[in-house]
């Protein structure tokens, strides 16, 4: 029988993360490439995912006759039915049907989602939380998303708007959010509001090691780790702070959903889990019922940078 192969991508807005999966579920090839977000429309963004598969096909030999399916993430809304992209904060796609342009391109069924939610569908189907019937994920990067299983089946509510969990509003007196609530989960949380509030104490007059790192944008996760094992007491502040809040919400999720797992991921957990867990672990028995927290596990991601790509992975399969 006739080899197949699939292609599964994480597309952002600083980059693109390719993988080729072969019949036995096995990544064979990988490519990844920083792209700019600030495109000049939709065109541009899509142009940048054909050239990123056309190349993996090249360099990776594969005959194109062997792809069976190609599937990717957004952040966003998406629509994962009709593949459309609805909206996403950092690309230029609004009701955007990506998935006709690449079928009409590539001759192959494609498949899109967003990014969270398959990152924790990823984990459920094929790393840490594999054999959870229950899941609610936290993958913490730039900005703070999540991720819902139930039943076995990831939830996306309604209008594919669902486990929005970084705007949970935890402080109605706490900072700005992008979304424009104020005291949302992800003000706290996330490499965004870790660096407002690292940012707020270097105009206070306060020294740190990741002044230069939060210059010009948010840090990268790796700079807040050595300025953590460095013992920088504003990076210091700027983690316990965010894993405070991120133990209050956990607490309030165990609660309202007696999940069986609790799972964290992206960037920031990839980087720091160990210490962000430790953090968390330490906190939140005192947000939640004993009898409920008991029956819940919470650890972080075993697949790292891989989650979302075995996200496609399972949306292809049907999994």
């Amino acid at each position: 029988m006739s080899k197949q192969y699939n292609i599964c991508l994480d597309v952002g807005g600083t980059k693109v993360l390719g993988a080729i999966f072969d019949e036995r579920d096995q990544i064979i090839y990988r490519l990844k490439k920083r792209t700019k977000s600030g495109g000049d429309g939709s065109a541009d963004v899509e142009q940048v995912i054909i050239s990123v598969v056309e190349e993996m096909i090249k360099e990776s030999g594969i005959d194109r006759k062997q792809l069976g399916a190609i599937a990717s993430c957004a952040p966003g809304v998406i629509d994962p039915e009709h593949g459309v992209v609805l909206f996403t904060p950092n690309l230029p796609w609004r009701d955007y049907p990506i998935r006709a342009h690449m079928e009409e391109h590539f001759g192959v069924p494609f498949f899109v989602g967003n990014d969270v939610n398959l990152g924790v569908l990823g984990e459920h189907r094929f790393g840490a939380a594999k054999g959870c019937r229950n899941v609610a994920g936290f993958f913490i990067g730039t900005g703070l998303g999540g991720g819902l299983i139930l039943n076995d089946q990831l939830y996306t509510g309604s209008r594919f708007m669902a486990a929005e969990f970084g705007h949970m509003v935890l402080d109605p007196e706490g900072p700005l959010c992008g979304c424009g609530q104020r005291g949302c989960l992800e003000a706290f949380s996330s490499k965004t509001g870790m660096t407002n509030y690292i940012r707020d104490q270097i105009v206070r007059g306060r020294e740190t090691m990741m002044e230069e790192s939060v210059r010009e944008g948010v840090f990268r996760a790796k700079k807040l780790r050595r300025a953590v094992e460095a013992g920088d007491a504003v990076a210091l502040e700027a983690v316990d702070r965010a894993c405070h809040w991120l133990a209050v919400a956990t607490g309030s999720m165990i609660n309202m959903l007696n999940p069986d797992l609790i799972l964290y991921g992206g960037g920031v957990i990839e980087a720091m889990g160990e210490t962000f867990l430790k953090k968390i672990l330490a906190e939140v028995d005192r947000y939640c019922m004993p009898q409920i927290r008991k029956t819940t596990e919470i650890k972080t991601a075993a697949l790292g940078d891989d989650s979302i790509l075995y996200g496609d992975l399972a949306m292809i399969k049907g999994l």
